[in-house]
């Protein structure tokens, strides 16, 4: 088995999974607050980078995953901005 070297979409989308389990590990380690908005604006940034990735190697199980990821933290967001 041969691996090539990463692409620049690769690089994004591993940059995304990166800001998704450094928000998983906040929360895990009671870093970062699951009701504020670094928790929802971490997760979001990483489905939208991982979203960026799929378009130049289409996935669709990650897509489905990552437009409810995107969505989920889209809400987690607003409701972050209504409470402050």
């Amino acid at each position: 088995m041969t691996f090539d070297a990463p692409t620049i979409p690769d690089i994004i989308g591993l940059i995304g999974v990166g800001f998704i389990l450094l928000t998983y590990a906040g929360l895990t380690l009671e870093k970062i607050n699951p009701k504020g908005w670094r928790y929802s604006l971490g997760n979001g940034l990483g489905a939208i980078l991982i979203l960026i990735s799929l378009f130049y190697s289409f996935n669709l199980a990650s897509f489905v995953i990552e437009i409810a990821w995107l969505a989920i933290s889209v809400i987690g967001l607003w409701k972050a901005w209504r409470r402050d």
